[in-house]
């Protein structure tokens, strides 16, 4: 068969749609919205140039409140008194939850299936000293926040959480998801358990973290996954797992 010039165009521009349509298929959900997690799109960020970068202060590992009493005294708790945590608390209530505990292989406070760590720990910030009111993320291997949005999201957040007072009240609200694909894509559906039980792990953390501090907290798994998820902006491949109001 004789193909000519003519043909070998037409061959050429269907091969270069397909390949365009390959592209836009892996690289975009059904809805259009991007799988890639670093071009999540915040508004804020977007238009006033936001996205700095908040060293926390290094975390301790020498505290005062020996491990049996922290597990003695923890507590689930829902109201707090009106005063702000410090900076220096944040960074060791994020450091228990997801925080570097050996440099060369990355590993972290919490065990995790094939040390995979599919969660991302965020921070709903509304009464802390030294840092501006606000939505963050936290970096455990540069133990730092990234801001995400300014402004007090606390009270869409406690409408998304069926209107518990914990949410709207306390200082700061840590926020757990996971991108269950992490763990999945090595362990099949039972790696579905896999991020459950490391979500447990870290929010056991932040309780047993917290005691040591003088503060309390609850961890909440009650509210509208989509909602959420429209008030933190997550990426699709998130789910929020864990709303943990903290406080004094």
């Amino acid at each position: 068969m004789v193909i000519n010039k003519n043909g070998r165009g037409i061959m050429f521009l269907l091969l270069l749609l397909v390949v365009l349509a390959v592209f836009a298929f892996s690289y975009f959900d059904i809805n259009g919205n991007s799988f890639h997690e670093n071009e999540r799109e915040y508004p804020l960020l977007k238009e006033e140039g936001k996205g700095e970068i908040v060293k926390l202060p290094e975390p301790s590992h020498d505290g005062d409140v020996s491990l049996e009493k922290a597990v003695a005294e923890r507590r689930s708790v829902r109201s707090y008194r009106e005063e702000p945590l410090t900076l220096e608390q944040v960074s060791q209530l994020l450091w228990s939850a997801q925080g570097i505990t050996e440099e060369n292989r990355g590993l972290r406070t919490v065990p995790s299936a094939g040390a995979l760590y599919p969660l991302t720990v965020y921070v709903v910030a509304g009464d802390v000293t030294d840092l501006e009111v606000g939505f963050y993320e936290y970096l455990p291997h540069q133990n730092e926040l990234r801001l995400l949005s300014l402004g007090d999201l606390r009270k869409d957040l406690y409408e998304a959480a069926l209107n518990q007072s914990a949410v709207r009240d306390a200082p700061l609200v840590m926020v757990i998801s996971a991108n269950y694909q992490q763990t999945t894509g090595n362990y099949g559906d039972r790696g579905i358990r896999y991020v459950h039980m490391e979500a447990g792990h870290a929010g056991q953390n932040v309780y047993l973290q917290g005691v040591s501090l003088g503060i309390k907290g609850v961890v909440i798994g009650a509210f509208e996954d989509e909602q959420v998820r429209e008030v933190l902006n997550l990426s699709p491949e998130e789910d929020p797992l864990y709303l943990i109001p903290l406080g004094k």
